[in-house]
């Protein structure tokens, strides 16, 4: 945190010499940033490169990042539904804008909880575009050998043949609602019942009609159940094993902005089929090799 000559409150992202973001990723967030302005999207106000020094300069967000609440009982309290719905909106919107509104369209690639900042108010702001890559207005999916991007949030097709699209980070979207919704973890973290991702344990709850299971407890019983319901499904949508099955972003915002809309019934989720009995005894302990390798990960604290 810091403060320019005129009293703007800034926050400092310096690069630390051994990091494991180069000068590309580097100058690819300063290019996209630059050129992106959305309520919903950081603002960049400045930057430095000299020498050693890599430096970026944001607007100062006051209450740090969605991780820091959705993962914690006692600051998860102060997310009431009415907020964290926007909050899920506000995200939509900006993915919205990247993939469809901007002047280019850009693919996220590592959209996770810990890269949604929250102001004052509590807006959601997208923010780490270092892995994003931008897209021609005709090109639809792209091919990559160097997979990168979080544990959980990557999409079968990206992880297993390098593809990836806007339906990538649809995928991401997908699993960051379903975080919003529980105040749990992706894989990575926890078992859930025989499952070891969050996905197919909400996909099982959803088809035996106990969807109401995974609703983040600090939340009571006092939500709109109709709301939270239709939440969840375009969450499952959003995670389905294929690109196509998946919605666009300018579905998913017309689903979660509409009502009395009949949504299509979710198919089975990524990773659905890796449970407990799945794996060999010597996985029986959860760790972030269970289902994804050759793939290189970034983990949930910054680069």
């Amino acid at each position: 945190q810091g403060e320019l000559p005129g009293g703007l409150e800034v926050a400092i992202k310096r690069l630390s010499t051994c990091s494991v973001q180069g000068l590309m990723e580097f100058k690819t967030e300063i290019q996209l940033i630059a050129k992106l302005q959305h309520t919903n999207l950081v603002r960049l106000l400045g930057c430095c490169l000299q020498a050693e020094e890599k430096m970026l300069i944001y607007e100062y967000m006051h209450n740090k990042s969605l991780d820091c609440f959705i993962f914690d009982s006692a600051k998860g309290a102060i997310l009431k539904w009415e907020r964290r719905f926007r909050i899920i909106d506000g995200i939509a919107q900006g993915l919205l804008y990247m993939h469809k509104h901007s002047r280019l369209r850009v693919i996220h690639r590592d959209l996770k909880a810990s890269n949604i900042l929250l102001d004052r108010d509590m807006n959601p702001k997208i923010s780490d575009f270092g892995l994003a890559r931008i897209f021609c207005s005709n090109v639809t999916e792209a091919n990559t050998t160097r997979v990168v991007g979080t544990h959980g949030y990557i999409a079968p097709e990206y992880a297993s043949e390098g593809l990836f699209s806007t339906k990538s980070d649809v995928f991401s979207f997908g699993v960051l609602l379903l975080e919003i919704i529980s105040g749990k973890r992706t894989a990575g973290f926890y078992q859930y019942g025989k499952f070891f991702n969050l996905t197919g344990y909400a996909y099982q709850l959803w088809q035996e009609a106990k969807w109401h299971e995974m609703v983040d407890q600090v939340l009571g019983v006092d939500y709109p159940v109709t709301e939270v319901m239709k939440c969840v499904q375009v969450a499952l949508l959003c995670v389905q094993d294929s690109a196509d099955d998946r919605p666009g972003m300018s579905d998913v915002v017309a689903m979660l902005s509409g009502e009395g809309l009949t949504l299509p019934e979710p198919r089975q989720p990524a990773y659905f089929n890796v449970r407990l009995s799945s794996l060999p005894e010597s996985n029986s302990s959860f760790g972030e090799s269970s289902y994804i390798s050759n793939v290189a990960l970034t983990d949930e604290d910054g680069r």
